[in-house]
């Protein structure tokens, strides 16, 4: 039986969101990159993968405080007020349970979007397939 991974790297980060309609890509405050749609953030990571390979992002109003009780999670610094969160424990979570939460903040951040910019981005990227 194969285990299950476990934490994302910048590069599987790269992988799970950088195909997506409209993503940008670039580093900001020195070494931390960060994944945009339509120029808003939705996740940001450490480049080098230090800080133990934190992951910053956008959730759902209403799942904030559920996230931020459990262990490994926390109101990411300077965005909680928009309902960010910082994974600081990765390896506590489940490969597929973290880029599920990274598609959830696209999402998320997509929809805020005009409807003109969500137009031109084109059709939604498909549900990851289950394997």
């Amino acid at each position: 039986m194969r285990k299950a991974s476990c934490g994302l790297t910048a590069k599987q980060l790269e992988q799970c969101c950088g195909r997506w309609p409209g993503v940008t890509r670039d580093i900001k405050w020195g070494g931390d990159l960060v994944f945009s749609v339509g120029g808003k953030m939705f996740v940001v990571t450490p480049l080098d993968g230090t800080e133990g390979g934190r992951l910053s992002f956008k959730v759902e109003d209403e799942r904030f405080l559920e996230l931020t009780d459990q262990p490994g999670i926390i109101p990411a610094p300077y965005m909680a007020r928009a309902h960010w969160v910082s994974v600081i424990e990765p390896q506590r979570f489940a490969t597929a349970e973290l880029e599920a939460f990274i598609r959830q903040a696209y999402t998320l951040v997509r929809a805020k979007l005009t409807k003109k910019v969500q137009a031109d981005l084109g059709a939604w990227p498909a549900p990851a397939e289950k394997s």
